[in-house]
């Protein structure tokens, strides 16, 4: 089904389901990864005249530090404005100290007065982000530098380490070295997850499996999925808990190894899914590829093998009305 047979099938569906009395709302996160197509679906849907007013509520949140100001969201806000679609845009930022307090002390099972010292401590660390916020206490934790006393009967902690401690203020490197003490199967199950995108499905992973190369790539999942780097959500599809994670697990291949690591995963699906119908997933195998095109191009067969994959990638594309990804 193509973009155009999508939205035409959303639409009488919100005429349908819809009404003054029964609006229906729609919730997307993390809509800094979508496309200019998804987005036009929205604002399709969304500047319908029969779908306007109190019938439809549409919210969209999105990370403000990972968005350019050439973003299709900005596309898609301006284009609204332009429908006379009613918009408001919220900002959200980190929680604030006293409420910081409150959730660590409910936590720790102790009285706010307690955990404030502790809690500014964080907050200094983390920002307020919840997300930072749990893995800055876990990291904490670990290093045995929040402990539980069962002589006090109580959690325990000692501001002077934890303040000398260069434990770190980047979220990033605190969840690199975590990961850098998993073994080797989930550190390259993270790093091919992190090559693949915010999500994929676990048939691309059976895939990679089937090669020598990548043969315990299903224990590695295993072990990620144990370790809670990795979840599975509502569409039984794989993604990282978070962004974070991921850019941490992306982190983890030296920054002169990752084009190669892309061209290699690229390669060893390709080889995989060759004359297999794989459907979307061709164009992962493409965009890795790509990543390799000093390599390609020095071998004449390898070019046209891939540029016939490039050409079958981008037909499928069209045939979707995919036009970003076609070219």
């Amino acid at each position: 089904m193509n973009a155009r047979s999508v939205c035409f099938t959303l639409l009488r569906f919100v005429r349908v389901v819809s009404s003054p009395s029964h609006p229906v709302m729609l919730f997307l996160d993390d809509i800094q990864w979508a496309d200019s197509t998804a987005l036009d679906v929205i604002h399709t849907i969304l500047s319908d005249t029969k779908t306007m007013g109190s019938c439809m509520l549409f919210v969209g949140a999105y990370r403000d530090n990972e968005v350019q100001v050439d973003h299709p969201i900005f596309d898609l806000m301006e284009k609204l404005e332009i429908s006379n679609v009613q918009t408001t845009k919220v900002s959200l930022s980190g929680l604030d100290q006293e409420d910081l307090n409150t959730m660590i002390s409910d936590a720790l099972c102790l009285y706010p007065r307690i955990c404030k010292s502790l809690s500014g401590i964080v907050f200094q660390k983390t920002k307020g982000s919840p997300f930072f916020v749990l893995e800055f206490m876990q990291s904490l934790k670990s290093r045995g530098l929040l402990e539980y006393n069962f002589h006090q009967k109580r959690w325990v902690w000692n501001e002077d380490i934890i303040r000398a401690e260069d434990i770190t203020d980047n979220v990033l490197h605190l969840l690199s070295s975590k990961m850098n003490g998993l073994s080797d199967n989930v550190q390259t199950m993270l790093k091919i997850m992190a090559c693949f995108g915010s999500c994929t499905s676990e048939s691309v992973i059976g895939y990679l499996s089937e090669s020598v190369e990548y043969a315990e790539v299903l224990n590695g999942l295993e072990g990620a999925l144990i370790d809670g780097f990795i979840v599975t959500n509502e569409e039984g599809s794989l993604q990282f808990v978070h962004d974070k994670v991921r850019e941490a697990a992306y982190n983890l291949i030296p920054d002169s190894d990752k084009r190669q690591f892309h061209y290699h995963l690229g390669k060893a699906l390709n080889s995989i899914c060759d004359g297999r119908d794989v459907g979307d997933t061709i164009f992962l195998i493409a965009s890795l590829i790509n990543h390799g095109k000093e390599w390609i191009l020095r071998d004449e067969e390898l070019s046209i093998a891939f540029a016939k994959l490039n050409m079958k990638a981008g037909k499928r594309a069209l045939d979707g009305c995919d036009h970003k990804t076609a070219y």
